[in-house]
């Protein structure tokens, strides 16, 4: 069985854990290292994915500014989305070669360990079998949004699964280019923990993938500081 390293970084800039991203995936396209799930939370952000309409972005950039969210274009999949804290952001780092060379049946099986992980809290989780409703949802409101870029069958980006987030500030945004509210595991009545959620998903994404999990060594994490 192969090896995930899950590296928690704690509270991170969006632009910082990207360029973090960058060097997990270029070591991996070189053969090298292991896969990694980066677990990290953003201060606020609202970021644009590739697909996204500038008119599903409500407030104007010195709204956002004004308030404090940081606004970024990025190259992974979706439309626009926010972070903040409270929020469990994941970025996984795989090599699919290891897996399976198929990008919709690695953004499934994203999906479905998020379920499976909000299952372990209680949480009865699923998905919209519709086009264009991808990500896990709870009575039809969004709970986790899924955001992929894959270079080579290296992945990078990757799920925002809200916790205790301010669900206010997703007012700023169409989430995801959508209408429907959103939702989170402490808006839903859940007492977990960030620490429990984390523990929860982590071990769903290694069952899920058929990874041995490990912790990353103290260096590398202090190396990410």
């Amino acid at each position: 069985m192969k090896s995930l390293q899950l590296l928690d970084v704690g509270r991170m800039r969006y632009a910082d854990a990207f360029a973090l991203q960058q060097q997990f995936v270029e070591v991996r396209k070189q053969g090298q290292g292991v896969d990694t799930l980066l677990f990290v939370e953003h201060p606020h952000v609202v970021t644009m994915g590739r697909n996204a309409k500038e008119h599903n972005v409500l407030a104007s950039p010195e709204i956002l500014a004004r308030t404090g969210i940081d606004f970024y274009e990025t190259d992974r999949g979706g439309d626009v989305t926010y972070h903040g804290p409270g929020q469990l952001v994941g970025y996984p780092i795989l090599d699919l070669r290891d897996w399976r060379r198929d990008v919709r049946a690695y953004f499934r099986a994203v999906e479905q360990s998020l379920i499976d992980a909000l299952t372990c809290l209680g949480i009865r989780a699923g998905r919209i079998p519709e086009p264009g409703f991808e990500g896990v949802w709870v009575n039809n409101a969004k709970i986790a949004a899924i955001g992929i870029h894959i270079s080579r069958w290296i992945t990078s980006h990757g799920f925002a699964l809200n916790v205790d987030t301010g669900l206010n500030y997703f007012k700023y945004i169409v989430p995801c280019g959508l209408t429907k509210p959103v939702c989170s595991v402490r808006s839903l009545g859940n007492q977990a923990t960030m620490e429990e959620v984390k523990n929860a998903v982590a071990t769903s994404f290694a069952r899920t993938f058929n990874r041995e999990l490990i912790m990353a060594a103290e260096t590398q994490l202090q190396e990410t500081r």
